[in-house]
């Protein structure tokens, strides 16, 4: 590892700390806490770490690419809501809610952490969190804790999301180098085929959330009634732990079975599927709740009122984005190569290595304004409806351009680092490798920190998987431990950084026009954050000394 001296460390750490700072700490909005950051980060880049500028350059630029993919799915959400409200929707959804439960805590549950996993399945890439948020302060849940909470009930599902993207992709190409396994890696599978060992590490990463990722429902109704609820209580939330128990195994212990007999790209979607069928009609018949449903008190009660539309019809727009996510996400349909053949980006921007696309029709925003023009003829709209919907969406960007124009170059900033004169790693393989030297063998509690660290600066588990996959399988290999649990506790961390990525939390937050309450909802979903790395970290350890 690289001897760093003490301005180079806090050059590399620079990304975090002022995230903290001044999203968190000095509670500056996002549009311009992020511009902020960017400059400073891009300033001791090429000053102290010695980042050529073009190379800097061409990372921001890289950066604004990335965005603009980001913001068609956040354009695509909010129209999506919008829309759903104008055409009376919402309503109809709501009353369809308070008739399988009255309970917020129910609602919550079914929303973020059931249907937001299926979801998740079928999409990744942040669509749960642009789905559910609106759909919870649609049905009446402060705009705060809708978002904060999706964000954290998205957790245990992102290891196979997007049909198992950050596994598939993630891990599996983490592990190569030039297009073939990592010779380390060969050597270490020996003669077991890698999609097998693939399979291993994701039903190892399943079992150590049946036991940490299980308990996030109870967590998100404890944080709901203690931090949005009249009375404040923690006591409120807990008071239902049966059933937040039995929804967490209802997602967990499916998604196990699906990744131990099929592999990983179904756990996710299946397992919210089959969640949403067990409890669902558990809470209409009131199955482990108790007799008086909790709500948030006389200020946020909405009384219910008839709808214009029936449930069936209102919820259709929503059963069509799940069905579209699904069919253009599986391999098998042709539907996916041909939504990916059309590409917007720039390859060797500057004339560096670094380039960014994508592809516009097959991002969810795509499917979302599609779905969005469907609802004007199902539902019968007027134009005027349409044209309220499609403005008040086009005002609620503004806000979200800002900061994620500012977010997104800095992140990669931070990962293209690794072109310097100083002769150094990239920023992030800078700062894992100190942590090996600090941890030793007892790697396993660090682990989830890692994959954290890159869900939090790149904003998906995928790259987190991509960018740091090999580095712990090496350090598996260093200290003696079984690579199988390091890489699963990978996953998980990468899984946690993503309740407290800025990019998510701008995106969620620009859905229900949240705009510059961004460092409130990263100290909320913080604290999930920590539990869940720390919970699977000792989980982790734990496993290497029984084995």
């Amino acid at each position: 590892m690289s001897v760093m001296d003490t301005a180079t460390l806090l050059t590399a750490l620079t990304p975090i700390l002022s995230v903290f700072l001044f999203l968190v700490l000095l509670r500056f909005p996002a549009v311009r806490a992020m511009p902020i950051s960017l400059a400073l980060t891009a300033a001791l880049a090429m000053f102290f770490w010695r980042v050529p500028g073009v190379q800097v350059l061409a990372a921001a630029l890289e950066g604004l690419i990335i965005a603009a993919s980001i913001l068609w799915i956040v354009f695509g959400a909010i129209l999506l809501l919008n829309t759903l409200r104008e055409s009376g929707a919402i309503d109809a959804i709501r009353n369809g809610f308070m008739y399988i439960s009255a309970d917020r805590r129910v609602q919550l549950i079914i929303i973020a952490w059931l249907f937001g996993a299926f979801i998740e399945g079928a999409a990744g890439f942040g669509t749960p969190a642009a789905l559910c948020a609106p759909l919870l302060v649609a049905l009446g849940f402060p705009p705060l804790a809708a978002v904060a909470l999706a964000l954290i009930a998205n957790s245990s599902a992102v290891s196979f999301g997007a049909v198992g993207t950050p596994v598939i992709i993630g891990v599996g190409e983490g592990l190569q180098v030039g297009g073939s396994l990592a010779p380390s890696v060969a050597a270490y599978l020996g003669q077991q085929p890698f999609e097998l060992f693939l399979r291993s590490v994701a039903v190892q990463a399943v079992q150590i959330d049946l036991l940490v990722g299980s308990f996030i429902p109870l967590i998100l109704v404890a944080f709901l009634t203690r931090f949005f609820g009249a009375n404040r209580s923690w006591r409120e939330g807990l008071s239902i732990w049966p059933f937040a128990l039995f929804a967490g195994f209802s997602f967990t212990i499916p998604a196990l079975t699906v990744a131990a007999l099929f592999g990983p790209e179904f756990p996710s979607l299946l397992g919210g599927l089959i969640g949403l069928a067990i409890v669902t009609p558990a809470a209409r018949r009131g199955f482990l709740l108790p007799k008086e449903p909790w709500d948030f008190g006389a200020t946020n009660a909405e009384s219910s009122f008839s709808a214009r539309l029936t449930l069936r019809r209102a919820w259709l727009p929503y059963l069509l984005v799940a069905g579209l996510l699904v069919i253009t996400r599986l391999n098998g349909l042709p539907f996916k190569a041909w939504l990916q053949r059309f590409q917007v980006g720039w390859s060797q921007i500057l004339g560096t290595e670094i380039g960014a696309s994508f592809a516009p029709l097959y991002l969810p925003g795509t499917i979302f304004v599609l779905v969005a023009a469907l609802t004007f003829f199902l539902h019968a709209m007027s134009r005027k409806q349409a044209l309220q919907a499609f403005n008040r969406s086009a005002r609620m960007l503004a806000g979200s351009a800002i900061a994620l124009g500012a977010a997104v170059p800095m992140v990669r900033i931070f990962i293209n680092s690794g072109v310097n004169e100083a002769g150094l790693e990239s920023m992030p393989i800078e700062l894992a490798s100190l942590m090996v030297t600090a941890f030793g063998q007892a790697w396993p509690l660090a682990a989830p920190l890692v994959g954290s660290l890159g869900s939090f600066i790149s904003g998906s588990a995928t790259f987190s998987n991509l960018m740091f996959s090999l580095f712990q399988f090496s350090v598996a290999e260093q200290v003696g431990l079984p690579a199988r649990i390091v890489l699963a506790l990978q996953m998980i961390g990468a899984n946690a950084g993503n309740m407290i990525c800025v990019l998510n939390v701008v995106a969620a937050a620009s859905v229900v026009n949240l705009l510059g309450q961004e460092g409130a909802i990263i100290r909320l979903t913080l604290r999930s954050m920590l539990y869940y790395v720390l919970g699977a970290g000792a989980l982790g350890f734990l496993l290497t000394l029984i084995g």
